[in-house]
């Protein structure tokens, strides 16, 4: 009785639903911050761990840093306009592009490739779902594939971005249909694709009923109105005035 009621709290107000890890509380006396430019921080992304694991050594060519090889079939922009785009240094640009390009020589990443990744970082569960979803949330325009610029940019927002970005990636993330509405349905999706990689060997234990009530108390601060659909201004406003979630936003990386 004690470990459900603990699940319970650990599914309580996280923004991701995150089965593993308790949402910090204001009896704790922390409060959220915006996460520091670290490379410990970076290194927690499994993207980013992915990408790296296949840069090349730090003493290879550096005409590859400048992003302006003609091997590719897809050719992204300047390493200056990305750097101007993105919270990312020239180095780390560099080291992205070096694993990017040896994962991905045609410049462009596929669904499948997601899957493969996520497959491989939470072998104790069942990622497909949840890959599929966020590699939509990533393809802004919708034709199947994302170019080396949209990855660096949406890791940008992910993982050093304002609360502000933070939050409406995340909406775009629920919004599956991309309609600018979020439905219990839709937040459903997301929350049982993020239970179903992690695996059930988490503790506290989750009960297989743990997303639903994690949506239902979800919609209950959200939907303002009540009108079953949740907007992009309800979203922005319940997150920013509800410390549980807005601390949530420190374990967004972790699924990422």
């Amino acid at each position: 009785m004690q470990r459900a009621q603990e699940a319970m709290k650990t599914s309580d107000g996280s923004l991701l639903g995150d089965p593993g890890r308790r949402p910090l509380r204001k009896k704790e006396g922390v409060k959220w911050q915006r996460p520091r430019l670290t490379r410990q921080a970076l290194m927690r992304c499994c993207l980013v761990k992915w990408i790296l694991s296949s840069a090349a050594p730090q003493g290879s060519d550096s005409s590859d840093s400048e992003l302006e090889l003609s091997a590719v079939r897809h050719q992204p922009e300047g390493l200056d306009q990305l750097q101007a785009q993105t919270k990312f240094t020239k180095k780390e640009l560099q080291s992205l592009y070096r694993g990017f390009k040896n994962e991905c020589p045609t410049g462009l990443v596929d669904e499948d490739t997601f899957k493969l990744i996520y497959s491989q970082f939470f072998p104790q569960g069942d990622a497909t779902t949840y890959a599929h979803f966020l590699f939509n949330a990533f393809d802004a325009d919708g034709n199947g594939s994302i170019r080396f610029e949209d990855f660096v940019v949406g890791l940008s927002i992910l993982l050093r971005g304002t609360v502000h970005e933070k939050l409406k990636w995340a909406f775009n993330l629920y919004d599956i249909n991309k309609d600018g509405y979020i439905t219990k349905e839709e937040m459903l999706a997301i929350m049982k694709s993020i239970y179903d990689m992690m695996g059930r060997h988490t503790y506290p234990v989750l009960r297989e009923d743990a997303p639903r009530e994690h949506v239902e108390r979800f919609f209950q601060k959200m939907d303002r109105n009540h009108d079953g659909v949740v907007t992009m201004d309800e979203f922005l406003e319940t997150c920013q005035k509800d410390e549980n979630i807005m601390s949530s936003m420190q374990l967004f990386e972790n699924v990422i």
